[in-house]
């Protein structure tokens, strides 16, 4: 592989792989909100936020940071203005406070907030904000990426605009075109003093399941389910992997302050494409320099599926970062690239299809199937079996087999999205 794609990929995962706290949706509003009073230079009066239905859905139901316990878009959006700074990025929200939080309550009960469907839009990632004081007002719309501003503007002057399609298409002319077979080579052959910041998810990740471990409160504590479940029936490595990537999600989705490490914008797709491959490099004594390798083929492949899926979709991102741990656990059992593409190939005829229904404290029972099932489809690669072209969705090439998972993530399970929010939006 030569250098030039090498510093591309670094530079990929970089941008993808970041620290985020709480939810990467509210967050993300948050964020845009923080951006938006920042050029109107004062604190708002009235705030009007606008969202694709993907950003809607993902923000209707879990809880956010430093907030004791508060669900949803109006804090998120009141505390963005208060006391969100854009310079932290996915991290807005990190120094929020108890002072902030009831100014923020008196700001939504003043019904200065008001929150729209975005009409008329293709994207699924869109998020439009107006503030307004003094007869002054100032817009921030970010689409694409959870922290990526296409427009700002203070009254009649234009801050930042990259809304044209030229533009668009110029932000992404240096990302490196990938294959899982690229992906493979560059995880085992990339410098490993110029991957070794991936550890560094190793570390916010298991401190974030450690603390929630801890804690044993958070959303439905699945985590602390799967831990008590070791007592009882003995020392299993295979629990201690379910529990820690579960009680990570845990906290996450119940807006624990502290961060963890995202990938492609999304804290449990973060959660899900390191904690399984760090535990069971633990458990079977692999090396630093293994579990680095590991966790770059991990998080790599995650980014890969991304590129071709988007960044939301009906399809659950558990789906994607699972199959990045499948293949990052088949790399720790010694298995080569032939094995480690049986391990993609089991993940997609297995989970494909598995819904989205937004954010929320259940989400860590879908992070525990998908991490289940990447053991399962690790150990099948390792006999050397796979599912064959002959059935369903899967063909001969993994990279045929990928795109069609994203398809489906994409076009396929539009109408179940729609009618997925029809039903959150719907409830009596």
């Amino acid at each position: 592989m030569q250098e030039t794609e090498q510093k591309q990929i670094i530079a990929l995962i970089k941008r993808e792989v970041v620290p985020a706290i709480g939810c990467t949706e509210p967050v993300a509003v948050a964020l845009c909100t923080a951006r938006a009073c920042e050029a109107l230079g004062t604190r708002p009066e009235q705030i009007e936020v606008w969202l694709s239905a993907n950003i809607l859905k993902n923000a209707m139901g879990v809880g956010i940071p430093g907030t004791g316990g508060m669900i949803g878009l109006p804090i998120a959006v009141a505390l963005g203005a208060l006391i969100g700074k854009s310079e932290y990025q996915l991290e807005v929200l990190k120094e929020t406070t108890p002072e902030a939080v009831e100014a923020g309550k008196r700001l939504i009960n003043a019904r200065a907030i008001r929150i729209a469907l975005k009409e008329g839009i293709t994207g699924k990632l869109y998020i439009e904000v107006a503030c307004r004081a003094g007869g002054h007002e100032a817009r921030a719309i970010i689409s694409g990426g959870h922290t990526t501003f296409i427009y700002i503007a203070r009254d009649n002057e234009v801050l930042l605009d990259k809304q044209s399609a030229s533009t668009a298409a110029a932000d992404t002319s240096d990302e490196p075109v990938l294959t899982l077979r690229r992906v493979y080579d560059f995880a085992v052959t990339a410098p490993l003093d110029e991957i070794a910041f991936i550890l560094e998810a190793r570390r916010l990740n298991k401190a974030a399941a450690e603390r929630s471990l801890a804690d044993g409160r958070y959303g439905h504590a699945l985590g602390n389910t799967l831990a008590r479940m070791q007592g009882t029936s003995g020392k299993s490595s295979f629990l201690r992997i379910l529990s820690y990537t579960s009680a990570a999600c845990d906290a996450r989705m119940a807006g624990a302050p502290f961060p963890v490490m995202s990938n492609s914008g999304s804290g449990n797709q973060g959660i899900s494409a390191t904690l399984p491959v760090v535990i069971y490099a633990e458990e079977h004594g692999a090396t630093e320099e293994q579990l680095t390798r590991a966790l770059i083929l991990s998080h790599l492949t995650a980014i890969y599926i991304k590129q071709h899926m988007g960044r939301l979709s009906a399809l659950c991102g558990c789906v994607v970062a699972a199959t990045g741990s499948s293949c990052g656990i088949t790399y720790l059992m010694g298995g080569d690239y032939r094995q480690i593409s049986f391990a993609a190939q089991n993940m997609i005829a297995n989970l494909t299809g598995m819904i989205c229904d937004g954010a929320k404290p259940g989400c860590a029972l879908k992070v525990t199937s998908g991490v289940s099932t990447a053991l399962l489809s690790a150990m099948l690669a390792m006999e050397q079996k796979t599912v064959t072209s002959v059935e369903g969705i899967i063909e001969d090439n993994v990279d045929l087999s990928i795109r069609n998972l994203a398809r489906i993530g994409s076009e396929g399970m539009n109408e179940t999205d729609r009618m997925v929010l029809e039903m959150m939006t719907g409830k009596e």
